[in-house]
């Protein structure tokens, strides 16, 4: 199975700089243990996985050991990945 997964580096514009977080684009909802295996293995501080919902997205994120309800950096990466993905326009 191959699943996108974008190493983002919030805040900045330079590479090795700003909040890192990771973006996985899902085809469809996964399990949970699943996305929590995810994010220890990308070993940032958040893991935001995206999902088609409708006309926009379904947004979820991990830190290596838990499941958190928001995260403000990995928000930010996921909406650069979809416009950089041409998933949503500029």
């Amino acid at each position: 199975m191959s699943v996108p997964v974008f190493h983002i580096d919030a805040f900045t514009s330079r590479p090795f700089a700003g909040n890192p977080a990771a973006v996985c684009f899902l085809d469809g909802p996964r399990d949970p243990s699943w996305m929590q295996s995810v994010a220890r293995e990308m070993s940032l501080s958040e893991t935001a996985f995206v999902r088609a919902e409708g006309s926009g997205y379904a947004i979820s994120w991990h830190t290596p050991t838990t499941e958190v309800q928001l995260c403000g950096h990995a928000t930010l990466a996921a909406a650069h990945a979809l416009w950089e993905q041409d998933r949503v326009p500029a």
